[in-house]
């Protein structure tokens, strides 16, 4: 009998089989059965388990590559994040020597921001007085900048500090 025939019949087939032959050689072929099942669970398992790998090693590929993004993204938020505060500090040097008042409100938090709420922020005003023509910034410049910075934390007003 060949080993593959040996492992597809069923107990009930193989213990019929078995009648007339003697105690030794039915555990003989029974432990041959066995071994040859387990042989063949074993290499289901490797299978499977490379299989697995694989699937795992593919998915890791993906995570790797997500991070990759996610860390580029977070390098543009960054220097898009100091470019902001370097405008920033420049109108607010440019207010400090053109005597503009700036008003700072409370920052807001993420998730309260003004479009969240359905309001519009103040525009912001560029005064005509105390303009000379030795200042860093233009007056169109000064109106681009403050309205590009115009986030829901900072508002210009037009008055000059008393």
């Amino acid at each position: 009998m060949s080993d593959e025939e040996l492992i597809s019949l069923s107990v009930k087939e193989l213990n019929r089989m078995l009648k007339g032959m003697t105690r030794d050689e039915v555990i003989k072929l029974k432990q041959r059965r066995r071994t040859l099942k387990n042989r063949g669970y074993a290499a289901n398992c490797r299978e499977k388990r490379i299989s697995q790998k694989e699937v795992l090693e593919t998915e890791k590929d993906v995570l790797r590559n997500e991070v990759d993004r996610l860390q580029r993204e977070n390098d543009i938020v960054r220097m898009e994040l100091s470019a902001l505060k370097n405008r920033y500090d420049a109108l607010q040097r440019f207010a400090e020597a053109n005597k503009i008042h700036v008003v700072t409100a409370q920052p807001l938090y993420l998730g309260n921001s003004l479009r969240e709420r359905h309001e519009t922020p103040t525009q912001s005003i560029m005064p005509q007085t105390h303009m000379t023509q030795q200042s860093a910034f233009s007056q169109h410049d000064f109106v681009k900048y403050s309205q590009a910075m115009h986030h829901e934390s900072v508002i210009v007003k037009s008055e000059p500090r008393l």
